[in-house]
């Protein structure tokens, strides 16, 4: 819808129709835990803007609109309607397809069963399932979102277990840092059960999951949720005959182009974007890539020249009393990209220790040996620490040295940070280690 919006702004005249499969368009997927949480009652606080918003500005927007296939050399797409329940075609001059990415389910007996919650109305139908009853929840993976969704489920009062292979949670830190954020998940009520696989998802007479089979053993549950990652969406784009770079997404240029095709577009989970760091693909999956190359595409397939700049990989998260940070690269993807890197973590206090809600912040630094250059950085601490991942994804953006950050003038009052902000303490201890 980026991308709509954007070509209709830039052409009030074009034709623009965008079809969805769901009956939501423009909603946050980012909220959803929270929604299941009862952070909030009404799902539609969720979407941003509805169908008919979009038509209002023009755009043909037909929702339950499922595209089946896409002929490049007729330029036409097979579109199945559910609500008539017949399929037609639509033509086209340009195309941007925004497919996203699909749920990956463990390939374990009885996991087909289960609905992962990835869109708002799958979302409406786990938690009405959770209002039905039953106390007993599992959370499968320990990423962003099963962490989120496992805390949300332990504020509705549930005895909550997270299942994952791996020994740790949040493999998108490295060990030194995740360690935090599990004693924080701990401390919130939520159960680990790591380097622990499942052998089955057991299910009762109706279908639905009674218990969890494990190498532990067997767990009773009322109610289960997967959050073990998603793939690109490009079977579609695959089947038309588009190509997939060396992640599996769809590969695009720098103008959200797919090669060797005129007029079409990829743009957000469905696609590689650059990685400024490892100066290599990477098929990152979060909204703020997808707005910014849905608009970059809506903008070029109208005549426009804007190219996206790449990615660095910044993402921020809450898992209960913590918030969790991390952007760049971390010292686990160095050493698999055959890069070499110095670390160094600090704990401090989030403000000044004498002011009220001052807590513990973790940050970790990651640079060059040679240079010094901030190639990565991951924070873990209370209220206030998150956002402060900001400064070091800019500084990773622009090629900033640790000891250079070591005297930026950040700023400083005792209810935002102590004299000396964690992330200039970090700096400076980084700075020796390269010094070092």
């Amino acid at each position: 819808m980026s991308a709509a919006s954007a070509a209709k702004r830039r052409d009030s005249d074009l034709d623009v129709v965008a079809f969805e499969r769901g009956p939501y368009t423009s909603y946050s997927a980012c909220g959803i835990p929270y929604f299941v949480g009862g952070l909030f009652d009404d799902a539609d606080r969720l979407v941003s803007r509805s169908p008919e918003e979009h038509r209002q500005a023009g755009i043909d927007m037909r929702v339950r609109s499922e595209v089946r296939a896409i002929d490049l050399g007729r330029r036409v797409l097979t579109v199945f309607e559910r609500s008539e329940q017949r399929e037609t075609e639509e033509g086209f001059d340009e195309l941007v397809i925004a497919t996203g990415a699909v749920a990956v389910p463990p390939p374990i007996p009885g996991a087909e069963a289960v609905e992962t919650a990835r869109t708002v109305d799958a979302a409406e139908r786990f938690r009405a399932g959770l209002e039905r009853g039953g106390g007993k929840a599992v959370v499968i993976g320990a990423g962003y979102i099963g962490l989120e969704m496992a805390e949300n489920l332990v504020d509705r009062g549930m005895s909550v277990t997270v299942i994952d292979q791996a020994d740790q949670v949040m493999r998108t830190l490295d060990r030194d840092m995740a360690d935090h954020v599990q004693d924080g998940a701990e401390a919130h009520g939520v159960r680990f059960l790591l380097s622990t696989e499942i052998e089955e998802i057991v299910l009762d007479d109706a279908g639905k999951p009674c218990s969890v089979t494990t190498t532990e053993g067997e767990l009773p549950v009322d109610h289960v949720t997967i959050g073990t990652g998603a793939r690109p969406d490009v079977r579609l784009a695959e089947e038309a005959g588009l190509a997939l770079g060396e992640t599996g997404a769809l590969r695009v240029d720098d103008h959200q182009r797919c090669p060797d095709v005129d007029g079409v577009y990829a743009a957000g989970d469905c696609v590689e974007s650059h990685h400024r760091v490892l100066d290599a693909p990477a098929n990152i999956q979060l909204g703020t890539h997808a707005n910014k190359q849905g608009r970059i595409a809506g903008i070029n397939a109208t005549g426009g020249d804007v190219a996206f700049p790449g990615v660095v990989g910044t993402a921020v998260s809450k898992v209960c009393k913590y918030e969790v940070a991390r952007t760049g690269i971390t010292e686990a993807e160095a050493k698999a990209a055959g890069i070499e890197v110095v670390s160094a973590i600090i704990k401090a206090s989030t403000r000044a220790t004498y002011y009220p809600g001052a807590g513990p912040i973790w940050v970790k630094v990651v640079a060059d040996p040679s240079t010094g250059r901030v190639l990565g950085g991951q924070i873990v601490g209370v209220e206030g620490a998150a956002k402060r991942i900001d400064v070091l994804a800019a500084c990773v953006w622009t090629g900033v040295a640790v000891d250079e950050l070591a005297l930026m003038d950040l700023s400083y009052a005792p209810p935002y940070s102590p004299v000396y902000d964690p992330l200039l303490v970090a700096a400076r201890a980084a700075a020796k280690v390269v010094e070092g």
